[in-house]
């Protein structure tokens, strides 16, 4: 009996695709308010904090899927001169449209804050990434 392999189909929106997007969105969220946790000058407003900080990470991922990539191949040669920091800019200009799009309920006191912020995001949506995030995408593309 000849067994027939079907080809595995790059993009579509699948399961996978889903479960990504939940893994992303649940430890984006975390992440977010974690970091919301740790900075007086960081906070969200509104009951009950999960519910808005979810909902930042959603206008996150939006922006990021729609702005970032325009802002990255403006300043490409200015990232290119600072070694790769500049990325960080980019990155707090996207926290710091969210601040604009959600009005009163997210609130940055400082700029300086906002690159901290950035970076310590990065930072551990790397970490989540790498560690966790990754694995379980790898383990659901095999089934």
């Amino acid at each position: 009996m000849k067994k027939v392999v079907k080809p595995k189909k790059k993009g579509g929106f699948g399961l996978v695709k889903i479960l990504e997007f939940i893994l992303y969105a649940v430890f984006y969220t975390g992440i977010f308010a974690l970091v919301a946790k740790l900075f007086k000058s960081f906070e969200i407003n509104g009951e009950p904090k999960v519910l808005f900080a979810l909902l930042a990470v959603v206008i996150i991922d939006i922006l990021n899927k729609l702005v970032k990539p325009l802002l990255v191949t403006i300043s490409t040669p200015i990232t290119g001169i600072t070694f790769g920091l500049f990325y960080f800019v980019i990155n707090s200009f996207i926290l710091w449209l969210t601040d604009l799009i959600m009005l009163d309920t997210l609130n940055f006191t400082n700029i300086w804050l906002i690159l901290v912020i950035a970076l310590l995001i990065s930072i551990m949506n790397l970490i989540a990434k790498k560690l966790i995030i990754e694995p379980i995408i790898r383990k659901a593309n095999k089934r």
